[in-house]
């Protein structure tokens, strides 16, 4: 995985260190998901996720056009962001190569893989310990090639 010490050229004075990273990702809820179709359309869709430090773990509709794109074509793009006025703008952005984990669609066979992102997104997402399975979604993984960060909050200290 790039981590942000050395990946980000610009706005280095903005960017986040790898645990306001963390913390960041931990705490959104919903992330911009772009994908490319065979004849180079990019499609952008919201999507839940949980991040375990390492990977982003998307939990998507396995009948959605996201999910028909990243079986030709696994590269992404995940955009992660938040505020309102220019002061209060942060985010992250992660890029690289979707991993399918798991069944698909996931019923619930066991996949010691899926134990702690599956932990993670019933907490987060359903306030439970163990995640309910519709048999319509499954696991994407996003281990990062590059992340991109930015906090404009940081510029009141400069």
């Amino acid at each position: 995985m790039a981590t942000t010490d050395h990946t980000q050229r610009r706005g280095r004075r903005i960017m986040m260190t790898d645990a306001e990273r963390d913390t960041y990702l931990a705490g959104q809820r919903v992330c911009r998901v772009a994908t490319v179709s065979a004849d180079g359309a990019p499609h952008v869709g919201a999507l839940w996720f949980v991040w375990d430090g390492a990977s982003l773990w998307l939990y998507s509709i396995t009948r959605s056009r996201r999910w028909a794109q990243l079986r030709k074509d696994p590269r992404l793009a995940v955009v992660v962001d938040d505020g309102v006025e220019y002061g209060e703008l942060r985010g992250v952005e992660l890029s690289g190569t979707a991993e399918f984990v798991g069944e698909a669609p996931r019923t619930g066979e066991p996949c010691p893989e899926l134990d702690a992102p599956e932990g993670l997104f019933a907490r987060k997402y359903f306030g439970m310990t163990q995640l309910p399975h519709d048999g319509r979604h499954a696991w994407l993984r996003l281990t990062p090639d590059a992340i991109a960060s930015w906090d404009f909050r940081k510029l009141a200290d400069l």
